[in-house]
């Protein structure tokens, strides 16, 4: 797995115990000797407003068809979780390096980090 695959994954909630299997962008690659990866909440759910730290995917554009994606969904990158690598439970695609560009980019603004 690294930085730009999608896979379906145990996701915690953070208002229910437990997890639920949902799909998530891998945004680091394995760290630590017990592999971890940091990865961004994938929803089907388009809000009415989009935050500024949301993408919207749809897979019907080019750029996104490589995701594999079966619906116009939402990547909610203020919705981060770091999971063990063996929670990613089955790989369906990837985005594209440009995409994956402006997802960096909107990291570093939400965290208000340096360019």
């Amino acid at each position: 797995m690294g930085q730009g695959e999608i896979f379906l994954a145990q996701f915690p909630f953070g208002d229910v115990p437990g997890m639920r299997i949902r799909p998530v962008l891998v945004l680091t690659g394995a760290i630590g000797s017990i592999p971890e990866v940091l990865v961004a909440y994938i929803s089907s759910v388009i809000p009415a407003q989009l935050l500024a730290s949301n993408l919207l995917v749809d897979p019907m554009k080019l750029e996104f068809h490589s995701t594999h994606l079966k619906v116009v969904s939402t990547l909610r990158l203020h919705k981060l979780s770091t999971i063990h690598a063996s929670s990613l439970v089955r790989y369906l695609g990837t985005i594209d390096s440009v995409q994956f560009t402006v997802v960096a980019n909107k990291l570093k603004q939400l965290l208000a980090l340096p360019s």
